[in-house]
């Protein structure tokens, strides 16, 4: 070994750069594994509200948009599709949407804040399969005496046009309701009901 004197400034010096240079490789290390913990665009988007212009939704027209990877169907109901709905409510199982699974405002005949539109998701309650949606008249097919609704061709389950089920089907409740909210006449916020925190 060497007898040379120690250099103490030197050896100060080097420990300080090491543990500098040190510390910033763990900071950038840590940086991207800490952002990794948040969830990706994709899914912050899947989760968001989505926010729907209903202004060229013509009556008896069903539009389809996506909320939480869920199909959502906005219909705009005729006068005549609103007068029909009182007229079979003998055939439901739960005519007056008293099973929890829809907002407190959408327990009444239509299920819909404004009787016009129909929000509802798109998936069977019985399988999650997705009903097709049968107007003019074809629906009489499958329940006589009803022109309009919701037929589920997986296991044959009938929903009329405010996602009511019928009596004697596989499906055990209504459609689901989303919670949502009119921002004007022409703009639905799906995800969020008004007044909610």
């Amino acid at each position: 070994m060497s007898n040379a004197p120690v250099d103490n400034n030197r050896r100060r010096f080097l420990t300080i750069a090491t543990s500098v240079v040190g510390a910033v490789g763990v900071a950038g290390a840590a940086v991207p594994f800490i952002a990794s913990w948040n969830p990706s665009a994709r899914a912050k988007a899947a989760g968001a509200d989505v926010e729907v212009d209903i202004s060229k939704v013509e009556p008896g027209q069903l539009l389809r948009v996506e909320w939480r990877s869920k199909p959502v169907w906005i219909v705009r109901r005729t006068p005549e599709i609103l007068e029909a709905l009182g007229k079979h409510e003998d055939q439901l199982r739960d005519p007056g949407s008293e099973e929890p699974q829809q907002p407190e405002f959408a327990k009444n005949r239509y299920r819909s804040m404004k009787e016009e539109y129909l929000v509802a998701v798109g998936i069977c309650t019985h399988l999650g399969c997705s009903p097709q949606h049968i107007k003019d008249g074809a629906f009489e097919e499958q329940v006589e005496g009803v022109r309009d609704g919701f037929y589920c061709p997986c296991h044959g389950s009938k929903f009329d046009m405010a996602g009511r089920v019928f009596q004697g089907v596989p499906a055990p409740l209504n459609l689901v309701i989303p919670p949502y909210q009119y921002l004007d006449d022409n703009l639905i916020l799906i995800g969020s009901e008004a007044g909610a925190a």
